[in-house]
């Protein structure tokens, strides 16, 4: 094995490519391919796949499923059988036991945190079935690939649009985190604390865990505004958590004293997008589902025969007042 090492490291180098849009990839074709261990049937064959779901309370994650039930429509060799772990992650690790027991050819999962999923992941990817890993990660590398967005990047770009367009003077910030021992929720949370260091007179005054949820992050609101006379921005991890401050701040008369952003803008009636062209949200960046594109990579493994990227990062862009209407009707035609 050790002669294999430098024409592998060598392969893995040449290998890295950037794609246009703003989407970059690392090909990692070296790595362990859990595909290769099956042999392919191609266009030929019929196939199950299972999709392990963290939480569907939340908008994102049920769009998500949508999306990937509406891409796999378009592949006829495909089945995909859904799981909702509803945030428990003990759920989540029995539900893809059960995919694997079911024999499943390829597994997608959004795990709802790290650590808990890490070892039923590497078990499904030891046993030969192809492991996509949707928007949060696992530790460890025993997967197929991981699809997402660049979480640290959007909570830095939603840092600089406070520091330097809502509160260029400076002010108060309340953070409303999402759940934690979720990747992105770190992530998220960092990439804020580097995108307003650039402006001192900011101050993060205090935090909350909302666990992604609308009336969660509303609870978390309520107390935070009584103990907090003075607040500026509310930066939530997700657009639900936003609207339910939003709704929180209404309802005793404050909602005028801040601005609220958040993160997803999702395309639906219920949306981010939405929430900022009717003004309760003042900003919002996109997280895309990544739902087509799993589906795109099942596509490249079972019924191509290739290989996928070992990671593909989705990019985010802001949504405001002065793009909202126009992105919503893009994204969504059929209103």
């Amino acid at each position: 094995m050790r002669r294999l090492q430098l024409p592998l490291a060598a392969a893995a180098a040449a290998a890295l490519l950037v794609a246009g849009c703003g989407t970059t990839n690392e090909r990692t074709s070296d790595q362990p391919s859990a595909q290769s261990s099956k042999e392919c049937k191609g266009a030929d064959g019929k196939y199950v796949i299972g999709m392990s779901q963290a939480n569907k309370a939340e908008p994102y994650r049920q769009r998500m499923d949508d999306d990937i039930a509406a891409a796999a429509k378009e592949v006829p060799q495909f089945e995909v059988k859904f799981a909702d772990a509803a945030q428990d992650n003990a759920k989540q690790v029995a539900d893809v036991d059960n995919y694997i027991t079911q024999q499943i050819d390829l597994l997608i999962i959004s795990p709802n945190e790290a650590k808990p999923l890490t070892a039923v992941v590497k078990k499904a990817f030891d046993k030969g079935i192809p492991v996509i890993v949707l928007d949060r990660k696992v530790e460890g590398d025993a997967y197929t690939g991981f699809i997402g967005g660049d979480n640290v990047q959007i909570g830095t770009e939603a840092g600089k649009y406070v520091a330097e367009k809502v509160l260029p003077s400076g002010g108060n910030v309340v953070e409303l985190k999402g759940l934690a021992g979720a990747t992105p929720q770190a992530e998220r949370n960092q990439g804020f604390a580097a995108g307003i260091a650039a402006n001192p007179k900011i101050k993060v005054i205090a935090t909350a865990s909302g666990d992604w949820l609308r009336e969660k992050g509303q609870a978390q609101m309520d107390a935070l505004l009584k103990a907090n006379p003075k607040i500026d921005v509310v930066y939530a991890h997700n657009d639900p958590m936003a609207e339910g401050a939003y709704l929180a701040a209404k309802a005793v008369g404050r909602e005028k004293e801040m601005k609220f952003i958040g993160i997803d803008a999702l395309p639906i009636p219920s949306g981010g997008i939405k929430a900022v062209e009717q003004g309760r949200l003042t900003a919002t960046f996109t997280y895309p589902t990544n739902g087509k594109e799993a589906i795109a990579a099942a596509k490249k493994l079972l019924v191509d025969c290739s290989t996928i990227d070992r990671a593909q990062t989705l990019p985010t862009r802001l949504i405001d007042k002065s793009n909202a209407a126009q992105i919503y009707t893009q994204e969504n035609p059929t209103g």
